[in-house]
């Protein structure tokens, strides 16, 4: 599959519902497609009908994954889903969720989105006691410690694992006549769950999903609760002890989730342009005024790298005056097709994903808003695609601090040899990718926009990991991202 995007990857996106009075699987199937979003490598659902547990997955979007024909063999009132992302490059059918097996409990199958970072350790463990795997996935290790772990319910089973997993988790799980959702005591990724109009619950990792299926009083599944979704109602567990303080990844508001998404009741779409609002101060206040005009101005224009970008870029071009306007149009599915380019087509990189506007930025000084730099790979290339169309300068500016480590809870984001902001200077990296100016959002600047002081981890910004690394399965071989 092609990608022209270095942006980071969040790993995947989950859904379950209850729905005793509606075509479960058909809820389920337009729940993902709200999720597409958080993971287009590959996507499953699991249905149970109170006895069986009925499974269908696949690689590619939940459109193509989930036919006509699929859906009709997918009968029940309880059901979860999953839309993923791998990010080690394994787009492996054995690696697709749902994972399921037959328990001495009965059927069990289970989605996850996150990182267990003592996953090596708990595998190996369970390979001492004779456990045999099929995927190379740490979701796989949850699910066969959920079926061996004892308890007279699996309420109990779930708490009694809780215990022993480290790392991000929010999961979706299914059991022939119950679907449980449960977060990790950090609160590294979302999961909410709101009310069907129909009777029943759903719980999926974004407000926007159960916006999709008509859901009310939507809240967030707090950390370290196992939420149980069945006929006996709405039952809200505190299975293990909140970490204080959170651990919520600030990603989630700079890049990953949908602008409708409300999480921890902060509303994504404000973020972001408070993020460029605040950007835009401080490069304000860091030009001086060598590089202003008689407006006052730097630039021209700020044009947005599309789309989690837009927002930010409205709030700057607010408070520097600056007219916004669009420049890049984006051809969204070139960089997740499976048909390879030809050697031509493959060096013209990221102009496949993106044609400039001309008219928009000739003779004109640009300010280009993007949300990050990772492994700087595409900032260069649509820097020149701008002076190519004639931009007389291209000034940079990220909406977010420089990205100098990796994430080791459930995100794609390269080793520290592959982050350019590790290796090298704010000015190198200008130089590198060619901007006229670069300017990334500092710190403070950031939760500011985010408007905490804490709760979410900045790891990867400042190197300082909620968990200790030192607990990580980093080295061990052991293949991580595989949800």
């Amino acid at each position: 599959m092609l990608n022209f995007d270095e942006s980071p990857k969040e790993e995947c996106g989950v859904i379950g519902i209850f729905a005793p009075n509606e075509d479960v699987a058909r809820m389920t199937f337009f729940g993902l497609y709200a999720l597409q979003h958080r993971g287009q490598e590959a996507a499953g659902m699991a249905v149970a009908d109170g006895q069986t547990i009925s499974m269908h997955k696949g690689l590619g979007f939940v459109s193509h994954v989930f036919t006509p024909n699929v859906m009709a063999d997918l009968q029940g009132h309880y059901a979860i889903g999953h839309t993923r992302y791998s990010t080690t490059g394994s787009s492996s059918l054995r690696n697709a969720q749902p994972f399921m097996i037959e328990t001495i409990h009965g059927p069990l199958a289970l989605a996850h989105n996150g990182n267990l970072v003592n996953s090596a350790e708990l595998r190996q463990e369970l390979m001492q006691q004779g456990v045999g795997f099929s995927s190379s996935s740490d979701t796989e290790v949850m699910t066969m410690m959920l079926a061996r772990n004892g308890g007279a319910t699996w309420e109990e089973r779930i708490k009694t694992a809780m215990k022993k997993w480290v790392g991000a988790y929010s999961l979706v799980i299914l059991t022939r006549d119950c679907v449980y959702a449960v977060r990790d005591p950090w609160g590294f990724r979302p999961l909410c769950i709101g009310m069907l109009p129909s009777g029943g619950h759903a719980v999926a990792s974004e407000t926007g999903a159960l916006q999709t299926l008509g859901c009310e009083a939507i809240r967030d599944v707090k950390p370290g609760e196992v939420v149980s979704l069945s006929n006996n109602a709405l039952k809200v567990m505190q299975a293990v002890k909140p970490e204080q303080p959170s651990a919520m990844c600030v990603f989630e508001h700079i890049y990953f989730a949908r602008p409708d998404q409300t999480w921890d009741g902060i509303n994504v779409h404000h973020v972001r342009q408070r993020l460029g609002e605040e950007l835009a101060r401080e490069v304000i206040n860091g030009l001086g005024h060598g590089l202003t005009d008689e407006n006052g101005r730097f630039a021209d224009v700020v044009i947005p790298v599309p789309d989690s970008s837009v927002p930010a870029a409205i709030g700057f071009s607010h408070v520097t005056g600056i007219p916004y306007n669009d420049g890049f149009i984006k051809n969204r599915y070139v960089g997740r097709t499976f048909i390879e380019p030809t050697d031509s087509l493959r060096k013209r990189g990221v102009a496949l994903k993106f044609n400039v506007i001309n008219e928009n930025v000739r003779d004109k000084r640009v300010v280009m808003i993007d949300d990050s730099i990772v492994r700087g790979n595409t900032t260069g290339p649509l820097i020149k695609l701008l002076k190519n169309a004639g931009a007389k300068e291209v000034h940079v500016a990220i909406t977010c601090p420089p990205i100098a480590h990796p994430c080791f809870m459930g995100v794609d984001m390269g080793r520290h040899e592959d982050l350019i902001a590790h290796k090298r200077t704010v000015e190198e990296i200008r130089e590198y990718v060619g901007a006229d100016s670069l300017y990334y959002l500092s710190v403070d600047g950031m939760m500011k926009a985010v408007q905490r002081k804490d709760g979410f981890c900045q790891a990867c910004f400042t190197g300082q990991y909620p968990i200790p690394v030192d607990l990580m399965s980093v080295k061990t071989g052991f293949e991580r991202g595989t949800k």
